[in-house]
């Protein structure tokens, strides 16, 4: 008997603990067996057939992700998990100090590479994503209300609390204690965070 192949599909979408919930609920109605599901992936027991992959496609496409099929896409969204991980899930960079060596020791890239595909598809910098990433995460942080704005901005990675409002303030448009004040709060899911 010859062992399975799995395979790997990369998803555009996935932010969250409850999307790899999800996909890998949509994996399993079409009885995909998922080996795992992590941000931006899943590793399946076998290639699926075309009929079976184009309805895991709409099943997807219709609870808000998407099934990546270029190689140069797929790389984008994997740049973002990185991302997303490393801010909002405290994901630590394996003894990296520095994030861009991390992205192409972990995406087995060069960095310029990286940063330039990233620019070209997404429309922005991979410094300013993580910026805005940043912003969301302190967003979420003041909502929450309970960290004080020199624990917040030590937590998301501000060498100071200055730092920190003149930053969210220049894309904000207003300081972090105003922010925290507002009745109603503009934050974004993380899966729309591109631009500012």
């Amino acid at each position: 008997m010859t062992a399975s192949k799995t395979k790997k599909l990369f998803i555009k979408n996935m932010v969250c603990h409850r999307c790899v919930m999800a996909v890998e609920g949509e994996l399993n109605k079409l009885d995909l067996n998922p080996v795992s599901v992590i941000l931006g992936e899943a590793v399946i027991e076998t290639e699926p057939d075309p009929a079976t992959l184009e309805v895991l496609r709409r099943n997807l496409q219709s609870i808000g992700f998407e099934l990546i099929d270029d190689k140069k896409s797929q790389l984008v969204e994997q740049i973002k998990t990185e991302i997303i991980n490393y801010v909002h899930y405290d994901k630590e960079l394996e003894g990296y100090v520095n994030f861009s060596d991390h992205l192409a020791r972990v995406l087995e890239h060069e960095y310029s590479y990286l940063s330039n595909l990233f620019s070209s598809v997404v429309g922005t910098t991979i410094e300013k994503y993580i910026i805005l990433q940043r912003i969301e995460r302190v967003k979420e942080l003041l909502v929450y209300d309970e960290l004080t704005l020199s624990e917040i901005s030590w937590k998301t990675g501000y060498s100071s609390v200055q730092h920190l409002s003149n930053q969210f303030k220049k894309i904000i448009g207003m300081s972090p204690t105003a922010y925290k004040k507002m009745q109603v709060h503009n934050r974004k899911t993380l899966d729309a965070v591109e631009k500012q």
